[in-house]
């Protein structure tokens, strides 16, 4: 179960791995194991994710998402498989965590008398000042 906070968790069998050879360092083992960890989660079917982190994670990380609506995650840090999937795993937990929360919606508000003589206050003194630094008329 892959819990991103107490009221968004997805079951691990909604997720597909692969395995690939990965690029980079390794060692003798470089080009005989399938190290690199390859994510891909039906996000557009998933039962477990609310229709509003949906929209907000698509919109945020849309480019990420195939045509057939997979999500495709890929990890190659570490040299052995296990290490992989736990940090493809926890991307997405991170890339969930940053959209699970609805943003809250702006109200337009509008200054009030004080904050408006406050500002009109400044501006005067500002222009007195500037006033005050020119030269003198005859």
């Amino acid at each position: 179960m892959l819990e991103v906070n107490p009221k968004l968790r997805i079951p691990l069998r909604e997720f597909h791995f692969t395995y690939a050879r990965s690029s980079g360092a390794g060692g003798q083992n470089v080009n005989k194991v399938n190290t690199k960890a390859v994510l891909r989660w039906a996000i557009l079917r998933s039962p477990s994710l609310p229709e509003g982190v949906r929209r907000r994670f698509l919109a945020a990380y849309g480019r990420r998402v195939t045509l057939d609506g997979d999500l495709v995650l890929t990890s190659q840090r570490f040299r052995d498989q296990g290490r992989n999937v736990a940090d493809c795993l926890e991307k997405l937990r991170g890339m969930l965590a940053a959209v699970a929360i609805a943003p809250k919606r702006r109200r337009p508000t509008r200054p009030g008398r004080a904050a408006r003589e406050r500002r009109l206050t400044a501006k005067k003194h500002l222009a007195d000042k500037k006033r005050d630094r020119r030269r003198p008329e005859d």
